[in-house]
């Protein structure tokens, strides 16, 4: 049976939020709660920095890349170092993995979770002004207490989140997340320093309004079915939006109606997002918003990692739209 919907007043801070919820939450015990502070807090430094980064010097290219190939900016390891410091003090999360790393990070303590993060999800957009975000999920570490972490505590599939959600940097900053009871967004109040409720329940907008894919790629899909879908969306005037950060185009469609396509190309074969730092958080939001998340013909949330860096093709907005380019994919 569907757990049911929180019915709260807007305006009500993310700390009492926690605080008020922790029983209507099975896997929500004190320890998650302090995770979720841990996140809230350092994605407030994040914050800072971003909103200062033109005076100094904090933009640019920082001279290496990471294990995908993408060129890392400052602010990338800037908010790497943020949110693993964050994480690491707090206690409750025994390893963190990044995509920012090669190699999962053993924080050596008695924590019960680990956390897989993208911790500037759209870097490419930092030094142009454009909402970029943090992505993250959580989960029981698998083996026991009293053993080593290991690799295979962090390849799990999706299914097993205990919680995910991402940060939104942007006109306004947004946290929004899931503990797998629905999907609560909180605005950051500058002025309090407090995440405020302001996006209760929320759940995907089905206008179907926008499709949200780089269509630079067009000439070189595996998929002619997403060739197909897409002529299909500008034949029934659809608007094409694509930001290049996929927190910031999930938070669109998810409010405007509308869906997400990173697919398969000659380039990537096996696709480019991230399934432990960005598809499967989203997909875990997706779903909790009545929604749906693929790989082709693969729910996102099904798919069992095989490695910590290992990509994904992504398909992700309502049900309606999903499941229409699903079937141009099995043509």
């Amino acid at each position: 049976m569907e757990k049911s919907r929180i019915d709260l007043p807007i305006g009500i801070t993310l700390d009492r939020f926690i605080k008020s919820n922790q029983s209507q939450y099975p896997n929500a015990a004190g320890e998650l709660s302090q995770l979720l502070r841990d996140i809230a807090l350092a994605s407030k430094v994040v914050n800072r920095e971003i909103n200062k980064a033109g005076l100094i010097d904090i933009m640019g290219y920082a001279g290496v890349t990471n294990s995908g190939g993408d060129h890392q900016q400052k602010l990338d390891l800037l908010a790497n170092t943020r949110f693993t410091r964050a994480l690491s003090k707090g206690g409750e999360a025994c390893g963190i993995a990044s995509e920012e790393t090669e190699q999962f990070i053993d924080l050596k303590n008695n924590g019960k979770y680990i956390v897989t993060i993208d911790p500037l999800d759209g870097s490419s957009n930092i030094d142009v002004n454009v909402s970029i975000g943090t992505i993250f999920s959580i989960y029981k570490k698998q083996t026991p207490a009293s053993e080593p972490l290991q690799e295979s505590d962090f390849l799990q599939k999706g299914r097993t989140q205990i919680a995910a959600g991402y940060i939104l940097y942007g006109a306004s900053t947004m946290l929004v997340f899931s503990t797998g009871n629905g999907v609560n967004g909180f605005t950051y109040e500058t002025t309090l320093g407090e995440y405020v409720l302001s996006h209760p329940s929320m759940v995907f907008n089905n206008a179907n309004n926008y499709f949200s894919m780089n269509e630079g790629l067009s000439f070189d899909l595996l998929d002619k079915g997403v060739t197909t879908y897409i002529n299909e969306c500008k034949e029934k005037r659809m608007s094409g939006r694509y930001i290049g950060s996929l927190a910031a185009d999930f938070h669109r469609n998810l409010l405007k109606g509308g869906i997400f396509i990173y697919p398969r190309t000659n380039q990537y074969p096996n696709g480019k997002l991230r399934l432990l730092f960005e598809a499967n958080a989203m997909a875990f939001l997706a779903e909790q918003a009545g929604g749906l998340a693929f790989a082709n013909e693969t729910a996102i949330l099904d798919i069992q990692p095989t490695s910590i860096h290992q990509t994904v093709p992504f398909y992700t907005g309502p049900k309606e739209m999903v499941s229409t380019l699903l079937a141009h994919l099995n043509c």
